[in-house]
């Protein structure tokens, strides 16, 4: 694997449907089309690697967890199994993987990364992956080590999100690249976990220390 790119679309948002809002986004397979609703509906076609339909046709349980009710709808564990499982096939390998996530503010990134509530994103379903990979590959001769970082850059800066806001450098941390070990960032914690409870924890902890500011699309925006 080198490059794939997937999309996906989210439901209306509350000011999108008081807004009464109209759909220009369908999918079919790997296309994504596009309708321009003001040009007599001319539409244009995209293909990608996955083309994830979020939109509707699911139902919410009473524990809020979405359920698909057609093969159409690509709920977080869907998700996961085609994208988030391969990257960690080959990172399990030895290779550097990156997933990155890209969109304008309320897009729907964090959901699909993290998650809320029962519905775990691509990083919690990856983590609790690992511990399970290394309880079913540990030997006497071969034991495992994870170590825990998080971070966010915003506004152009590198910031540690284990490390409370007081304790942090005002410019942010600086990224830097050695001859073997790669690019790194210089400073970055690393914490040992041993579980994926443990990992939720240090999520938990980095998440409450995120940079966030309401904008009209999005409350919380990070």
């Amino acid at each position: 694997m080198s490059v794939k790119v997937a999309v996906r679309v989210r439901p209306f948002n509350q000011r999108e449907l008081e807004l009464n809002s109209k759909l220009c986004v369908d999918m079919k397979g790997h296309t994504t089309i596009l309708t321009d609703l003001d040009d007599n509906g001319a539409s244009r076609d995209f293909t990608f690697d996955y083309s994830f339909w979020s939109h509707d046709e699911f139902e919410t349980t009473p524990e809020g967890l979405a359920v698909p009710l057609t093969d159409k709808y690509a709920d977080q564990t869907r998700v996961y199994e085609l994208v988030g499982r391969e990257i960690l096939d080959n990172a399990w390998q030895g290779y550097h993987c990156c997933l990155f996530a890209y969109g304008q503010t309320g897009a729907g990134k964090s959901y699909s990364m993290i998650g809320y509530g029962k519905n775990r994103g691509v990083v919690p379903q990856a983590c609790a992956e690992i511990f399970e990979r290394i309880r079913s590959g540990h030997t006497t001769t071969k034991s495992f080590e994870v170590m825990f970082s998080m971070l966010e850059i915003y506004n152009e800066k590198v910031q540690d999100l284990l490390i409370p806001t007081s304790a942090r450098p005002a410019g942010g941390l600086k990224i830097r690249e050695h001859k073997s070990l790669g690019v790194f960032v210089e400073g970055l914690s690393k914490h040992p976990v041993d579980s994926y409870e443990a990992i939720e924890e240090k999520m938990d902890e980095g998440n409450t220390n995120r940079t966030i500011g309401a904008t009209q699309m999005n409350a919380t925006s990070s």
